[in-house]
């Protein structure tokens, strides 16, 4: 029987001469006596650093450290020893050295290390500038905040002889507290009151110039489409691309430019394929927020470029939402400005979505409230306060849901009125008109805000959620599905509406076990959504189901009581159609509620 392969984990380093062939082609000797001065160097470091030369490839060097924050302070120290060495010599005749480090496991056999963590160190080496350093990403989650220094996401690479991508960065080596990108006549910017964006040059990555129209059109569309977003800053097409070709730290970019994010990529071809890879970053908190890979075909290159921009556009709008709604969490209590009020009650209006807790809707009314009292201009704290007033006569809470209705309306007004581009207020309109029966009206509100922003995820599904009402069953399905598409990782809240439309749209056919299906994800996205639940019941009642029937009927008497009732007394009626309201309260009934 075959004995067992010796393995450990390990941070591997791999260091090799850039250019040694035509150094030794050129002064064969000089540049031998350089080489072992500098291997004589880098060994030192390495012990200096407990780490371990496993062996020597001409003028490579393969090394192991027990941790990674040996084996990167140890690459950093060789590449900062190494230049003086080089400094009195002219270019053509530096030994530079590039350095690759991964974490990984590797098996030990006859005093050498061997498998995929060695050979990925190895591919990082080659990714590397001459006397820089590459890692892998599993070295840049390790090593997190340890050592002073920050590192540039260079994308998913493709490697000789590596099956998968390896996500790679370029560790920066000076201190952060050294670091001189920015002049000292460029003081930061102020971050403006609402997210601010900068999108840099997409990087070419095919080595052909002819390719520089396509990476810098995804790149300009994508400003363009950001731009309809009225909840954005995004810094304007000539200031983002004064950085086209530069190699400069994105979190110095964010303080020139005066923006908390920034979104980066690259693009490759390869034949009549093309990949993207875009991720988006918060550089106040040294974060990635986003990251994703496109992959097309350039037969009809515009269509890929529109196809893309969108996907883009419609995936980082609502993840720099997710991260303001984290930042407005943490926010302390006291001394905030009228905009970070409003994130701190965007972020309640959130956590009710997920609680179902009437203290946390007035908790959301409260503190917009707070905001505009600071600054009644302040379109987000209209949209908050206007949304929660909307659900709030949903779920029938208070002693006058129609007066919160009421409130709702005339908060939608007053936001149309200040700002009548921003698609968010026509959105919220649309909820009020649909609460309203006014349907026509709603539809020309949805459609008024996708006319605004086609990008906007969020419309979409509300949208869809109001034509599934509507009758208009087929667009709602569209629609649906074109905003689970766009942004298939928003929040629940949403993606739960997308479902919600579905689960309506099925239920006005008749289709109750594809509702059932719909609503089983929806509820999954949103435990305290009493449309959801009443729907689920009045589905099991017409499946023969009524063991679930009654689990959704105690979920839904546990967080909006007068719900049902309300339905069955026509105090609120959802579906335009009455054919489709009888089947609603007739499933009802069938589950044994009674007016």
């Amino acid at each position: 029987m075959d004995k067992k392969l010796d393995r450990k984990l390990a941070a591997i380093l791999y260091a090799d001469v850039a250019g040694y062939s035509r150094l030794t082609g050129e002064d064969e000797e000089g540049t031998h006596r350089r080489l072992s001065r500098c291997l004589d160097l880098i060994a030192e470091t390495i012990n200096s650093h407990d780490g371990n030369v496993v062996h020597y490839a001409g003028d490579a060097v393969l090394a192991d450290f027990s941790t990674v924050s040996n084996g990167l302070a140890c690459a950093v120290d060789i590449q900062q020893q190494l230049r003086e060495p080089n400094t009195d010599l002219p270019e053509d005749r530096r030994v530079e050295f590039r350095i690759g480090l991964n974490l990984g496991e590797v098996i030990v056999d006859r005093g050498d290390i061997y498998g995929d963590g060695v050979n990925v160190a190895a591919r990082l080496e080659s990714l590397a500038d001459a006397g820089g350093i590459c890692i892998s990403e599993s070295v840049r989650t390790a090593i997190g905040k340890k050592l002073p220094h920050d590192y540039e996401f260079m994308g998913e690479q493709q490697v000789k002889n590596i099956t998968e991508p390896v996500r790679a960065y370029r560790v920066l080596m000076e201190p952060r507290e050294e670091q001189k990108v920015i002049s000292p006549e460029k003081s930061a910017l102020e971050l403006p009151d609402k997210p601010s964006i900068a999108v840099l040059p997409f990087d070419n990555m095919s080595g052909d110039p002819e390719q520089e129209y396509f990476s810098d059109g995804i790149t300009e569309d994508i400003i363009t489409e950001l731009s309809r977003f009225s909840s954005l800053f995004v810094i304007a097409r000539n200031s983002s691309f004064a950085f086209k070709g530069q190699s400069i730290d994105v979190k110095s970019i964010a303080r020139e430019l005066g923006v908390r994010y920034i979104l980066e990529g690259s693009v490759r071809r390869a034949g009549n394929r093309l990949r993207i890879n875009a991720q988006l970053l918060d550089t106040e908190m040294a974060t990635h927020i986003w990251a994703e890979r496109y992959n097309g075909s350039t037969d009809d290159i515009f269509e890929l470029q529109d196809e893309i921009t969108r996907n883009i556009v419609g995936s980082i709008a609502p993840q720099i939402e997710i991260a303001e709604v984290e930042r407005g969490r943490g926010l302390p209590a006291a001394n905030l400005t009228s905009y970070e009020l409003s994130l701190k009650a965007q972020a309640l209006f959130y956590d009710w979505a997920r609680s179902g807790s009437p203290k946390l809707i007035e908790e959301t009314i409260e503190g917009a409230q707070a905001a505009l009292d600071i600054d009644p201009r302040n379109t987000l704290a209209l949209w908050i306060q206007a949304y929660a007033y909307a659900m709030q006569y949903l779920y029938r809470w208070g002693p006058d849901p129609d007066e919160s209705l009421a409130r709702a309306w005339d908060i939608t007004e007053r936001f149309i009125q200040m700002d009548s581009s921003n698609p968010k207020a026509y959105m919220v309109r649309g909820i009020v008109h649909t609460f309203r029966r006014e349907f026509d009206a709603a539809i020309a509100d949805y459609g008024r805000a996708f006319s605004l922003n086609p990008n906007f995820a969020m419309n979409l599904v509300v949208m869809a959620w109001g034509e599934s009402l509507a009758g208009l069953t087929k667009e709602a399905r569209e629609h649906a599905e074109l905003g689970l598409r766009l942004s298939p990782r928003d929040l629940d809240l949403w993606l739960g509406d997308a479902y919600l439309a579905l689960l309506q749209a099925s239920f006005a056919e008749g289709d109750f076990e594809g509702a059932k299906k719909w609503g089983l994800l929806a509820v999954q996205m949103g435990t305290k959504a009493p449309i959801r639940r009443a729907l689920m019941i009045a589905c099991c009642a017409y499946t023969d189901d009524p063991a679930d029937a009654a689990r959704h009927a105690q979920e839904l008497k546990a967080f909006a009581p007068d719900f049902i009732p309300s339905i069955l007394s026509g105090a609120m009626t959802l579906y335009k159609m009455p054919e489709h309201n009888t089947l609603l309260v007739d499933g009802l009934r069938k589950a044994g509620f009674a007016d």
